[in-house]
């Protein structure tokens, strides 16, 4: 399958690299890297996301590579997106996109619509870092220090420091591939981990002090509305991991964010940490998706009636377990 990606692009001369609405360091890394590798090959390679380059990732080697679409569409031989598994994540990227590039889809969510003209889609890898990590080494392509510092850390946080379901002996001889090739694993989790903007620190107290509890204390939610993001003066970007906080409770199975967005949808964010809630499968419900045990949906609707309409789905499912 890798030869199928490879021989358009070592034909095109101008490609496109994109990913998905608010993006995570999988994306991003992923995007780096790739942008770099293509850079490398003689390519003419264009790197957008919607929002442009978040703050928080700005310790990835090459970041400023990163820019949001232009309001007029632009030709490419080859559109390359990467860790987006439904072509509506790309945001104003796909329509900044002129007619008659091939589009080339490269993923690991197990919910991906396949929208490519190619699509390499594999839910076995838990990032789509660790499937680009090798397709390069299946090119043979020369790893540099900040082609591999961008996979490990879109490796590392996507399987959460490498402790989440789907890390395996392959994502560790990625991993370690990836140091041999020139990874300060150290410095670079300093700027992962322990970097975090002060007001983030406020959006996590606020989280804690709110958070719900439901389903007899399997259900840990919080949400967050547009006057509370103002009120704290949080960035879209600051939101990442705090789930992760509840779902660390004893006998919390499954753990939801609920985000109020301006247009008067709701994104919610699921994690489960029991393979038997697929929170994949719930998502779907609401027209997302993702990983059985980290998905996400945009939900139409007022935060308190989305809200209500998710818990019972995972309510639901956990109980028909009882």
């Amino acid at each position: 399958m890798f030869d199928q990606i490879l021989s358009p692009l070592d034909k095109a001369r101008r490609v496109l690299v994109a990913s998905h609405l608010r993006p995570d360091a999988d994306a991003l890394g992923s995007m780096i890297a790739c942008a770099l590798w293509l850079k490398g090959r003689g390519k003419d390679v264009t790197a957008w996301i919607e929002e442009g380059m978040p703050e928080k990732f700005r310790y990835l080697p090459e970041h400023g590579m990163v820019s949001a679409p232009p309001a007029i569409a632009e030709k490419f031989d080859v559109f390359l997106a990467l860790d987006t598994s439904v072509k509506s994540r790309l945001g104003t990227v796909a329509a900044a996109v002129a007619p008659g590039a091939l589009w080339i889809n490269i993923d690991h969510h197990v919910s991906n619509e396949l929208y490519g003209d190619i699509n390499h889609v594999d839910p076995s890898a838990p990032a789509t870092g660790q499937i680009l990590y090798e397709l390069f080494c299946h090119a043979g392509a020369p790893l540099t220090p900040a082609i591999a510092t961008n996979l490990f850390a879109a490796i590392s946080t996507d399987t959460g420091s490498f402790q989440y379901q789907g890390t395996d002996s392959r994502t560790f001889d990625a991993g370690s591939g990836l140091v041999a090739a020139g990874v300060d694993v150290a410095v670079l989790s300093r700027a992962m981990y322990e970097n975090q903007p002060k007001r983030r620190f406020g959006l996590l107290r606020f989280a804690l002090n709110q958070a719900e509890f439901h389903c007899g204390d399997r259900i840990a939610c919080f949400s967050l509305t547009l006057a509370d993001a103002a009120r704290l003066e949080v960035l879209p970007e600051d939101n990442e991991g705090i789930i992760d906080n509840l779902r660390s409770i004893e006998s919390v199975q499954a753990a939801i964010f609920f985000e109020e967005l301006p247009e008067g949808k709701v994104r919610v964010s699921a994690r489960s940490k029991d393979p038997a809630i697929d929170v994949c499968k719930i998502c779907q419900m609401f027209k997302g998706g993702g990983h059985p045990m980290a998905s996400g949906a945009r939900v139409r609707g007022t935060l308190e009636k989305v809200k209500e309409e998710f818990l019972k789905a995972v309510s639901d499912e956990i109980r028909k377990r009882d």
